[in-house]
């Protein structure tokens, strides 16, 4: 039976941006009891947002892992196991609105995938480590459900579809944290920046691309604020011609990347600018291996919707 509608508590959420519109934004239903899931789905239709995401109290079985919350994830086009920056601006928006995490300086969400903990990003934490809201939040990147190559197929049609010839890809993987990725690595930051796609070549694939920035010397690159590579990545199976700043992507990008040391333990990756945004992703791999993907959020709207 379809709950009838009501007001409930809703924000709108800029992701991987201290100012506000020039990240990725993400609709926070704070209150989805009772809501069915073609409510949900018809809802993120309506907002039309790469994501929509519908707060929970955690499952039974989460609860008792220690999930602080559950999450629902919305595209246009379906729901999702796990996305980045649904992930750390539902967090934002629970944190922002009274949430308080089970553990001091921990929240853990639970969603398709499992749970997902959250922490303060070092390198922005107030001194007592708490995760209250204001500062940077950083998710640990779930394990990769497969790390292959693209088979030599597909990568030829992706390589057609966006407009390059075989000898500019420098390695490609397959790569599924939840969404599976086919991730381009291209030789440079301005070669991701001329891509031109022909969508209608990239089929139902998401697709990402890399390339880095020139190093400087002592861990410096000539990205904007520093980045050290740009990233872009296309979903049209999830509605979404061009991402403007995702998490996911990212979080493949550094699992990949960084153990070969092909990119830093910690550095910042450049999304958005060609669709005239300013993403920011801090990315960063602790002791026991675990890679951080972290971004700063801001509330844009805030109030109530009939759902």
């Amino acid at each position: 039976m379809t709950t009838p509608p009501r007001n409930r508590p809703f924000s709108q959420v800029d992701v991987f941006t201290t100012t506000p519109y020039r990240g990725n934004p993400v609709a926070v239903v704070r209150d989805a009891v009772g809501l069915e899931d073609d409510q949900m789905a018809a809802f993120a239709r309506w907002t039309n947002l790469s994501e929509t995401t519908f707060l929970l109290p955690p499952s039974a079985e989460g609860a008792a892992a220690g999930a602080d919350y559950r999450l629902r994830i919305f595209t246009p086009a379906g729901e999702l196991p796990f996305a980045g920056h649904p992930t750390l601006g539902s967090c934002h928006a629970w944190l922002a609105a009274g949430g308080t995490p089970r553990e001091p300086g921990v929240v853990v969400q639970e969603c398709g995938i499992g749970l997902v903990p959250l922490r303060r990003d070092a390198s922005s934490a107030p001194p007592d480590g708490g995760a209250a809201p204001g500062g940077r939040l950083a998710f640990a990147a779930p394990g990769l459900l497969t790390d292959e190559p693209i088979d030599l197929s597909t990568l030829a049609a992706i390589t057609r579809a966006l407009g390059l010839e075989a000898r500019d890809v420098v390695d490609h993987r397959f790569l599924d944290n939840g969404p599976g990725w086919r991730v381009l690595l291209l030789g440079s930051a301005e070669k991701v920046l001329a891509l031109d796609p022909d969508f209608t070549g990239l089929g139902d694939l998401a697709i990402g691309v890399v390339g880095p920035y020139a190093a400087l010397g002592d861990g410096r690159y000539d990205g904007p604020d520093g980045a050290a590579v740009e990233v872009r990545g296309y979903a049209l199976d999830m509605g979404i011609p061009e991402d403007p700043v995702t998490g996911s992507l990212n979080a493949v990008v550094g699992q990949w990347l960084m153990p070969d040391g092909l990119l830093p333990q910690a550095y910042v990756a450049s999304q958005g600018t060609a669709l005239g945004r300013a993403g920011r992703v801090h990315v960063t791999r602790d002791d026991s291996q675990t890679v951080w993907v972290g971004g700063d959020a801001v509330t844009c709207i805030e109030g109530t919707v009939l759902l």
